[in-house]
Order: C-alpha cells, then structure tokens, then sequence
C-alpha cells in the first residue's frame, strides 16, 4: 500500500476515503483470525442471553466498560464511588465528577443501543447525540478554527510533543464523516465482513477526531453499536476497553501505523486479537455471574422463607442495594419492612452493609468480586 503524505504537526486533511485497499479483504492472515474472532464474538451473543433481564447487564458488565472506557481517557473513579452513585439517583447527584463521567458514558451507550434498534442505522445525527451525551453538551463537529491536536501524555516520553494533527475544516470533516457512515451502511459497494469493516471504522473515526473531545469514548460505543447494527450482538456488551488499557501502547502504536505508513494489517490484526480475547473475559464473567447466582439463590431460599429468584435476581443486578430495591420486588413500600428484610440478608451474609455518612448501601460482596476480577 503506498505511504500517505503525513505531517504531525499539519492537519491531515489528506486523509484517504474508505475504503482502504481491497487487499486486508483477501489477507489470508487477516481471515484466520477473522474466524476465530467472530466465533468467539458468537459464543458472547449466546451467552448474554443466559441473563434473565438484560437491564442486569447494565450495571455489570456494561458498567466495567464504561469505567475502562473512561480510564483509556485518564479519568479516574473508585469502584465505591461508581457503585454508590449506580445505587439510587439521590446518590447519583452527590457523585464526583469522574464518577458522573462513567455514568454518563453507560447512558450514552445504551441510549445508542436503543435508538440503534428503532432506527436499524447509523447516522450523523446518532453519532452526535452520543457525543453529546458523553460530554453533557449541545455542541457538535468541531469548529474550523479550533486547534486541536492530539499530544503524549505527561507520563511519556517527550510529554505535551504532538504526535497527530486531525484533519481541519467543517466541510472536510462532515465529509470524512459522511463517507464513514456510507461505509458502515452500505454492504453493496462496500462488501467487507462487517467485524472488518469496525476495525477499519474505529481507525477512521479516531483519525477524523470530529468533536473537540470525547472522540475516544464516542469511537469505543460506535464499535459496540454497530455490532449490534450487523447483528453480530444482540446486546452492546463487550469488555473491549479493558483490553485497550492492557495494551495501550500496542493500540496506539497500531492507530499511528495506519496514519503514517498505511499498515493496515497489523491494526486489523490487533483489533480482532482484541475481539476474540474480550470475548474470552466478557464470557468468563457472565458465567461467573450466573454460577454466583445461582449458588446464592440455592442458598438464599434455604435460609430465608420470603428470599425468592426476583429477589436474587435484583441482587445481582448491581454491586451496592439499597432497600427500596428489594421493597419493590417484594411490594413492600414500609421503611420499617424494608429495614427488616435488609437485616434478613445481612444475618445470612447474603449482603454486607456499608454506612457512608446517614447512608447504608448493602454491598453483594460475591457480585463486586467477579467485577474486580
């Protein structure tokens, strides 16, 4: 593939439409591992169903992502902080910053996902509205005047060097962007696998960088999205950021590759390798979940007359609980019953409390150590 004319520190307005060379379509190398990442990505599709409620998914495994996907930016949160602001809206609003940051990356992945099932396609105008909900604005493509550049990090080597320049110009990018979308959409003129085509689409949309920031939270939710657009998931849960944070610096090292010597291949290469081992761990710890629950279910029915599967499926369905969840599974809408039956599960360890000032959040100890994991 011939060399593409780059200069780090000048817009790369000579960015080249997709799609690249047929060649990476007949790659025999790219196609092995193209058949063991998709039958790995099938063994997720499958499993994923196993959950009783996919709303269970949300503050899970969907949960994890969203906080790695937020990490790959340098935004920090504990996992106490995370779980406290999942466990109610009241608690929502005193969570700090970075906390907030995760949540509003988990909204705008299942907000996608769900307008992805209404509409069945992406578009500009879905992009954008992720964007937005990640960043909390009402601001779209980036103006052409603002300089933005993308520099190493403080903890590297030479920090705040420009290593990239994103092409400039609203026209151009809009352009860049349309032609991105056409990509994705249209399998008559662009008859690429399609867990190809994400690996070629995630480079192209890191390399536009269309928005002044959150471009990479928005490229990481465009990948699951569209696995679900292709029907390649039903649900949009993969643990894909985890692997990025793991080899950051391979996935930046593949990212400029592509920018300046058009190597194609090794990119591919990586992002399916990372398909096929995120499907590996997004598989172990939904069968971990399950095992978990169902141990706890056995256990909990025999040690507790009202404990029932609705019960522990709510359990599971986040790390931190407070007793209004349980009252609602139950009918139960008295604090007094509610404070009782919380007091049931911690006398069976079924649940931990935590007090955090007038607050107690009841902790499933099991769930957040497969979490962790």
């Amino acid at each position: 593939m011939a060399k593409s004319k780059f200069d780090r520190n000048i817009p790369f307005n000579d960015l080249p439409l997709l799609p690249p060379s047929s060649e990476i379509d007949n790659d025999i190398d790219i196609l092995k591992k193209l058949v063991s990442a998709s039958r790995a990505l099938a063994s997720v599709n499958i499993n994923v169903m196993r959950f009783p409620n996919p709303y269970m998914l949300v503050n899970t495994i969907a949960l994890q992502e969203a906080r790695s996907s937020t990490e790959i930016e340098n935004i920090f949160t504990t996992e106490d902080e995370l779980y406290k602001a999942v466990s109610d809206t009241k608690s929502e609003e005193k969570a700090d910053l970075a906390a907030k940051e995760v949540l509003r990356y988990r909204e705008a992945l299942w907000a996608g996902y769900h307008s992805m099932i209404e509409t069945k396609t992406l578009n500009l105008q879905s992009v954008l509205s992720i964007f937005r909900q990640i960043k909390n604005t009402s601001s779209g493509i980036r103006p052409p005047q603002a300089n933005v550049v993308i520099r190493r990090g403080q903890s590297e080597l030479r920090p705040g060097e420009v290593i990239y320049t994103p092409p400039r110009g609203k026209e151009i990018v809009v352009q860049l962007m349309d032609n991105l979308i056409s990509y994705l959409n249209d399998d008559i003129n662009y008859p690429t696998d399609p867990l190809i085509k994400m690996c070629v689409a995630h480079y192209q949309f890191e390399a536009i960088h269309p928005f002044q920031d959150g471009n990479g939270r928005t490229g990481r939710i465009l990948n699951l999205i569209y696995l679900v657009q292709t029907g390649l998931l039903n649900q949009p849960v993969l643990y894909l950021s985890k692997y990025i944070i793991i080899n950051k610096t391979d996935y930046y090292y593949n990212l400029a590759a592509v920018t300046q010597l058009g190597s194609w291949k090794k990119w591919i290469m990586f992002i399916l390798d990372a398909v096929e081992n995120t499907s590996a761990l997004t598989n172990n710890l939904i069968n971990d979940i399950l095992e978990q629950m169902d141990s706890t279910l056995t256990y909990g029915k025999s040690r507790i007359k009202w404990y029932t599967k609705e019960v522990n499926e709510a359990i599971f369905s986040q790390p931190y609980i407070k007793p209004k969840i349980i009252g609602k599974v139950l009918d139960r809408s008295s604090r007094t019953t509610q404070s009782k039956l919380m007091e049931d599960l911690v006398t069976e360890k079924i649940l931990t409390p935590k007090k955090d000032g007038s607050e107690v959040y009841y902790l499933n100890d099991d769930l957040i150590r497969i979490l962790a994991g």
